[in-house]
């Protein structure tokens, strides 16, 4: 029996999790957390019978607490109770979900706690990759991707990690404005960028890919994933999102995974590693694509993507501050209160203000992020007071 911790079972990633263990009468459900979508997780917790159901808002915590005193499930809240589930000691794997910095906590604690990750919170690593993978490594601890290409890349190494990596294909595809020119991206509406082409995923990261800042926090990730230098990491647009990602050995030699864009299949590879299991749903027909094709990446057009990378080369608490900057900008362009090309400029600025850190705690992470939120949000008031 697979027993499973998942933070963040009311997201996209989540729900998906869910599906695979509907799938595989093997897995049981320990703990779920979420946000504030009550009457989800009331429908969760009624279906999969957690020990313990966590809400980030305690008032939201409250009201689950009535919807299902009829059940004997622990409700908690707030990030103790996210860290509850990361420790809880009857699961063998913790699914981290959440969106954002939020999960560099419980994610720490499930380490210690001896759990495995299957991570699909890349800000962890973006953030705080010098911390988790050597933790990880004291604590004979497996971090499994879920990210789609960071999947991918894992699925190619196995059975190769013997053999030296020349270098990652880290595949993209493009999002939404990939053939847009620049004088048509400076007028995106936030319905224009929610409308992904390929993938069903959840508000903040769909824009994320649009603006391709994903792909930048991709990189980060990967580079503490497969202990990579930056300039072994390829991005390549790949605008059918059918080869997730590749590895190219020294020999010249190049493997890649391919499939659907189908988010279950790394999720139920990370829950079953290193296991190959039945998955419904669509399968490839090479005859009926006809075509695969490749474009280099435009990081003039797409700004964000050029800024992660100076972060990414950067270093140190750089990545964090590119990292808190985009959170909130784009949150603030989801409450439609900036224009898209704002969400890149923001970003910049705060980079340029930031005091750089070149081995930053845990505190000092969490510090830095509070004080670039609080900066993205001064300058977006002083921006509309001078209007």
């Amino acid at each position: 029996m697979k027993r499973i911790s998942i933070l963040g079972s009311t997201g996209s990633i989540g729900t998906q999790t869910l599906e695979v263990v509907r799938n595989n009468k093997d897995m049981k459900v320990m703990a779920l957390t979420a946000g504030s979508n009550v009457e989800l997780m009331e429908r969760q917790i009624r279906e999969f019978s957690p020990e313990l159901a966590v809400m980030r808002d305690p008032e939201k915590a409250r009201e689950l607490q009535q919807k299902v005193a009829d059940l004997d499930v622990k409700v908690s809240a707030g990030m103790d109770g996210m860290i509850e589930a990361a420790e809880i000691p009857d699961a063998d794997i913790v699914v981290t979900a959440v969106v954002g910095m939020i999960g560099i906590r419980p994610t720490i604690a499930a380490i210690n706690a001896g759990k495995d990750i299957a991570l699909a919170n890349k800000e962890t690593l973006v953030t705080a990759g010098h911390i988790i993978m050597p933790l990880a490594e004291e604590k004979g601890v497996r971090i499994l991707p879920v990210d789609s290409e960071h999947s991918a890349i894992f699925q190619c190494l196995q059975g190769n990690q013997k053999n030296r990596i020349d270098k990652i294909l880290l595949t993209a595809s493009g999002g939404p404005f990939r053939s847009w020119t620049k004088e048509q991206m400076k007028n995106i509406t936030l319905d224009d960028a929610l409308h992904h082409p390929n993938w069903s995923m959840g508000h903040k990261i769909t824009i994320d890919s649009s603006t391709m800042v994903n792909k930048g926090l991709e990189v980060m990730e990967a580079r503490w994933l497969f202990g990579l230098e930056l300039d072994q990491i390829q991005i390549l647009i790949q605008p059918q999102s059918i080869i997730h990602s590749a590895v190219q050995f020294m020999d010249g030699a190049v493997i890649a995974q391919m499939g659907t864009p189908d988010m279950k299949l790394p999720i139920q590879y990370a829950l079953c590693y290193p296991e190959r299991r039945a998955l419904p749903g669509e399968r490839l027909d090479f005859a009926e694509i006809g075509q695969i094709s490749f474009e280099k990446p435009d990081f003039e057009k797409f700004p964000g993507l050029m800024l992660a990378m100076q972060a990414a080369h950067i270093g140190g608490s750089m990545p964090t501050v590119f990292n808190a900057a985009n959170e909130k900008a784009v949150a603030l362009f989801l409450e439609r209160k900036i224009a898209y090309p704002e969400i890149a400029e923001l970003i910049a600025e705060a980079m340029e203000a930031h005091s750089y850190i070149s081995e930053p705690s845990l505190e000092e992470i969490l510090d830095t992020e509070m004080i670039i939120r609080d900066f993205v949000d001064y300058r977006y008031k002083g921006r509309n007071a001078q209007q």
